[in-house]
């Protein structure tokens, strides 16, 4: 027992200096700058015009608009995280040191979900903002906040898969968006699938169970959802790393 205690406290410290260096690297280059930059850049101006022009105190365009901006900005993010490490043989490097497969991947998730979460505080203030114009139901905002941040992690967890699966950052980006795109897009093409078929591609959607936090109810089939396709695909990265020792 104590053995596997001290094991699991091992792969936690691997992981978070994994974590830490990968964070830093964002930071300490222009990555995480224009992430954010742009990021906000690019919600900020449909909130804002969806408040000052069009007169309406509510966070709902927000929740509707981030979705679509994650499509691009968290392949972005993701895209070097192994396939630079590949490209350079800092990888096998890695595995040299006593990680595990999944140290490295969990400590990589983390720092760029960090990221992730890092771009999403500075929402709050227009939060404040609504709040001070008028009356909030916090239900659905705080639901779609904590829908926002799950989704988030999904798509990173993605975007980690499709960077083990090349050496070429590029080809990450591209392979990473295509993933999310089509996760994001199930529940949209409903009416040209069969009707047996329909349930299926509803319930694999992301977007359906993230419309459904937004609406302020917690269900836990929908959370359960998201770290069910969360913890698959670092399970499918961790098995991608693994197929390089073959």
């Amino acid at each position: 027992m104590s053995q596997v205690m001290n094991q699991y406290r091992e792969s936690l410290s691997n992981a978070h200096t994994i974590f830490r260096k990968e964070l830093a690297s964002y930071f300490n280059s222009a990555i995480a700058y224009v992430v954010l930059v742009v990021f906000l850049a690019i919600v900020g101006w449909f909130h804002a015009s969806n408040v000052f022009l069009a007169n309406v105190a509510s966070l709902r365009l927000m929740f509707e608009i981030i979705p679509a901006v994650y499509l691009f900005v968290v392949p972005a993010i993701t895209m070097r995280l192994l396939s630079e490490e590949r490209k350079s043989g800092t990888i096998e490097l890695l595995v040299t040191k006593p990680l595990h497969d999944a140290d490295i991947v969990l400590g990589k998730f983390f720092a760029a979900w960090a990221l992730v979460g890092a771009a999403l505080l500075p929402t709050l203030i227009f939060y404040g903002t609504i709040a001070v114009l008028g009356d909030v139901d916090h239900g659905p905002i705080i639901g779609g906040y904590l829908g926002l941040f799950l989704m988030g992690g999904v798509y990173v967890a993605i975007g980690l898969f499709a960077s083990s699966l090349t050496e070429n950052q590029v080809v990450a980006f591209i392979i990473g968006f295509v993933f999310v795109f089509a996760l994001f897009m199930l529940d949209k093409v409903l009416f040209y699938m069969p009707v047996w078929l329909m349930g299926v591609l509803e319930y694999i959607s992301i977007d359906y169970h993230f419309s459904n936090i937004t609406r302020g109810v917690i269900d836990t089939r929908d959370i359960v959802y998201f770290l069910s396709v969360l913890g698959l695909s670092l399970y499918l990265t961790v098995v991608s790393l693994a197929r390089r020792k073959m």
